[in-house]
């Protein structure tokens, strides 16, 4: 007679992993990120010059995907769109790949427009609410002021803007995966959702 058949649980238990096993690599992971996020505001250009490449070869694997499902798809009304869209990303790839302070001007742009837009939203929203009014209203006033912020310094934001929010990005992951390593080595699962 197997294991399994005497007991379920004592066969399922040997593939299940000891509480808190693989920590100290989640651990590292956060350490890692955290460093890169601080390297980031230290560096802020050369932050900026990465994360531009790094859109541009998104850009890139985006824009070939989709030229080859629009060049040897068949069968599909949207090859002209597909090869349309490859394209025009094989296009924006090129000159973030190689006009890349282009790229991270664009990049500032899109963010300008995007706290302008939201800010604008959440004055629409928090006019509409009853309770957190007052909270809201002021996130959508703090969010075009940092939209004009950003307008308003141009072309040096462009330099350094995206090398900051990529820091900011590796700082918060740094930081979730370090706490969550110090959990699971306590026992609980890593990432846990409640």
């Amino acid at each position: 007679m197997t294991d399994y058949a005497r007991s379920p649980a004592a066969a399922l238990s040997r593939d299940v992993p000891p509480a808190g096993a693989g920590w100290a690599w989640i651990l590292a992971s956060g350490i890692l990120s955290l460093l890169l996020g601080v390297l980031a505001f230290l560096w802020p250009f050369a932050a900026t010059y990465a994360a531009t490449l790094a859109i541009a070869a998104f850009f890139l694997a985006a824009g070939l995907a989709s030229l080859g499902a629009g060049l040897f798809g068949k069968g599909h009304g949207a090859r002209g769109y597909a090869i349309g869209f490859g394209l025009v990303s094989l296009i924006i790839s090129g000159l973030m790949l190689f006009e890349p302070m282009t790229g991270a001007f664009s990049l500032t742009l899109m963010v300008a427009v995007w706290l302008a837009v939201r800010g604008a939203m959440e004055i629409g929203f928090g006019f509409r609410l009853r309770q957190g009014k007052a909270l809201m209203l002021a996130l959508g006033v703090i969010n075009i002021l940092l939209a004009i912020f950003v307008l308003a310094t141009l072309p040096v934001s462009a330099l350094t803007l995206p090398g900051f929010i990529l820091g900011i990005s590796f700082l918060m992951s740094g930081v979730t995966s370090i706490v969550s390593a110090l959990h699971h080595r306590r026992g609980a699962p890593a990432f846990a959702l409640h």
